[in-house]
């Protein structure tokens, strides 16, 4: 098999990556939803390995699927970035980041299966929501990082060290163009919390309906991305 576990946001990110899969006759990996945000995700995974779901593996491979946020002008909603490292910005007075690598055996797979379907890029893990289409072309400016998510570093941080290969798959659902409902709030111990949610949809409707369709093809991409890699 292509991996042995799938990491998703769970919701609605995790629900598209499942109903990929059901499409499927063939064996699939297990799909596992994860909460978002570093810290949420990085407790998460100490149970996720407690629980041993990788044991009988012995050089175990997961892959970190999900949506991202577009730094560029140059990258449109849809498209799909296959990760080949990750960065985490340690002090943003002084920008500097951390950088990790994703697994390179394992990314090269997945490029050949994907080719032209994915560009090769760069990921910058944030602690928080990125809502602000400047901030998200000065980040994208300053570290040189094609994407932003809320879990990739930490993946790396946490499973490489322990031998795990990783590699990540992002499909951009925001970009770098249009600001994005400030949702912040919502955002409480991993998950959005939907009364919050509702209230931040709220108040900025035309943005709101931008990141509505948006993340409605980015999870349809999502879902005809996972049949497609593991279909074949």
């Amino acid at each position: 098999m292509l991996v042995d576990a799938i990491l998703v946001a769970q919701g609605a990110e995790y629900k598209s990556v499942c109903q990929g899969l059901n499409r499927l006759t063939v064996p699939t990996p297990p799909v596992f939803p994860i909460p978002m945000g570093p810290s949420a995700f990085t407790k998460y995974l100490e149970q996720w390995l407690q629980a041993k779901h990788l044991s009988h593996h012995p050089q175990p491979r997961v892959l970190l699927m999900g949506l991202c946020g577009s730094l560029s002008p140059k990258y449109s909603i849809g498209q799909v970035v296959l990760c080949q490292s990750c960065i985490y910005p340690i002090s943003e007075k002084n920008k500097k980041a951390s950088q990790l690598v994703c697994n390179l055996e394992l990314t090269e797979i997945l490029q050949k299966k994907l080719h032209d379907k994915v560009f090769m890029g760069m990921s910058l893990m944030s602690d928080r929501l990125i809502c602000s289409a400047n901030e998200k072309l000065q980040l994208g400016k300053t570290y040189g990082a094609d994407v932003v998510d809320m879990e990739g570093y930490a993946a790396l941080e946490v499973l490489s060290q322990l031998g795990i290969a990783v590699a990540m798959l992002r499909v951009i659902s925001d970009d770098a163009r249009h600001n994005i409902p400030n949702l912040t709030n919502a955002l409480n111990n991993g998950s959005l919390q939907a009364l919050p949610l509702a209230m931040g949809l709220l108040r900025q409707p035309i943005a709101a309906t931008r990141l509505v369709s948006g993340s409605l093809k980015g999870l349809r991409t999502l879902q005809d991305l996972t049949t497609f890699l593991f279909g074949r």
